[in-house]
């Protein structure tokens, strides 16, 4: 029987998706026994589970090599008849997905023992056939992770699209609670007012998502909140002071989140003392990025301002000469395409000048520009590109970090630290760790699950690196 590629300090081998893969969907072992060419074949446990990646191992304790979630394969070289019982509880103990058993050159057939064992503890077992080599297995399962990734992905992509066609319209709110609910297969909410989407969720979930939106929408509450009631997963998201959005849904996709959370910046817009129909819309379809350029008009340059006062934000926005403000809080949000100047009665934070695809990073340097010009208390504050290192103080640089790595463990810290300093590079990592690359990808996996990000995005590279720095 083949086998993976055997990691001398762990008795076996290891395939797990790229870094950040473990936050894509899962394979379904159905779908993996599905697979002809493979020849799998389902023995004891029940027929279905969420497989997130393969491990090949012949300990007889590959435990603590474990992450969770896997597809263990083995020959059971190590595996004793006595012993079936105990080598299943502790790979039930360790969250194994399912067990797949190599049959020859070690055994002639699967154990009595161990499709009992399995079954009594309701993990999965199937049969690999010799003509099978795990490798076959592992490059299976990836390839239906890659599959089931791209599917997640225009999912997600293509509800946006319809979130921002929603915004939109002339009664945009309604609009966007009901292309939610139809993104996500469930019920959306808005809290305090009552207005909903979708069908009813059952009465446990209903009142447990009530109690979620009001911690979440009350004053000093959390950002985001999730629950589960009622079979239903539950999630609430603040919409600025005394309002949040709500969502039960009978299962939880890894892109609900995003797909949730850009529905509810559109609804802070669009909700309460906010720019009017025509206004918000334009601004709800410049969060999206790519029709940027259609929703403004013209290329700009454009400026983003932040601004603290006492005064009218609409007749500020008359001065900079733009009707895109977003006056939520006691930070006034505004772009314009005139170079702004000072303005009586308030002191503003002016970005750089900006093309529409660089509005987000123009925004944040507005709200660091108003805080230097609160600090100096000066009247306006223009963006200085003062490097990286210079955008945050040193305090909060470093208690950033602390509250980002905070999940990880030394180990992981300096496995992850020489992993992005060696550019993503396996081997070049294993060599300066001094462990086996299969090692650093488990690592680098159990990263990204802890931190619920994903490693192969630049951008949490960037973030990452900046955090490991301040340690």
């Amino acid at each position: 029987m083949d086998g993976l590629p055997r990691d001398p300090d762990q008795g076996g081998g290891a395939f797990v998706p790229p870094a950040g893969e473990p936050l894509t969907p899962p394979v379904l072992l159905d779908r993996l026994l599905g697979e002809r060419a493979l020849g799998l074949r389902h023995l004891a446990g029940p027929p279905t589970a969420q497989v997130h990646g393969v491990h090949a191992s012949e300990m007889a304790d590959p435990s603590p090599y474990l992450l969770g979630g896997e597809l263990l394969l083995t020959a059971g070289a190590e595996l004793s008849q006595a012993g079936a019982a105990a080598y299943v509880g502790r790979l039930a103990r360790a969250g194994v997905a399912a067990l797949g058993f190599g049959v020859t050159p070690v055994h002639e057939g699967v154990p009595a023992g161990l499709a009992e064992a399995c079954e009594a503890e309701g993990l999965p077992l199937v049969e690999v056939p010799p003509g099978t080599p795990f490798t076959a297995v592992a490059r299976g399962v990836g390839r239906l992770m890659a599959e089931a990734r791209t599917r997640e992905l225009r999912r997600v992509t293509e509800v946006q699209q319809a979130l921002a066609a929603a915004a939109a319209r002339p009664d945009p709110v309604p609009a966007v609670l009901s292309r939610l609910a139809a993104g996500l297969g469930g019920h959306v909410a808005l809290w305090p007012d009552g207005r909903a989407a979708g069908g009813a969720p059952p009465a446990g979930a209903a009142a447990a998502l009530e109690a979620l939106l009001a911690r979440v929408g009350r004053a000093g509450g959390p950002a985001t909140a999730t629950d589960q009631a009622g079979g239903r997963h539950l999630a609430a998201y603040a919409l600025g002071p005394g309002a949040a959005l709500g969502t039960a849904t009978p299962g939880r996709a890894p892109g609900d989140h995003t797909v949730a959370s850009v529905a509810a910046v559109l609804l802070t817009l669009l909700t309460a003392d906010r720019p009017t129909g025509t206004e918000a819309a334009a601004l709800a379809r410049l969060l999206l990025g790519e029709p940027a350029a259609e929703a403004l008009g013209r290329p700009g340059p454009w400026y983003a301002v932040h601004a603290r006062g006492g005064g009218d934000p609409r007749a500020l926005a008359d001065a900079l000469g733009t009707v895109l403000l977003d006056p939520r809080g006691p930070v006034v949000r505004l772009l314009t395409d005139r170079e702004p100047g000072a303005q009586p009665g308030w002191r503003l934070g002016v970005s750089a000048p900006a093309a529409p695809d660089a509005l987000a990073a123009a925004d944040a340097q507005a709200g660091r520009a108003l805080q230097r010009a609160e600090a100096a208390r000066a009247p306006l504050a223009r963006h200085a590109d003062a490097g990286f290192a210079g955008l945050v103080g040193e305090a909060e640089a470093r208690a950033h970090a602390e509250a980002m790595l905070g999940p990880l463990s030394p180990a992981l810290r300096e496995t992850l630290r020489a992993w992005l300093a060696h550019h993503g590079s396996w081997d070049r990592t294993a060599a300066a760790l001094g462990v086996h690359r299969n090692t650093v990808r488990q690592r680098v996996a159990r990263c990204a699950v802890l931190l619920e990000q994903d490693p192969d995005d630049p951008d949490v590279r960037m973030e990452l690196w900046f955090a490991l720095r301040q340690e």
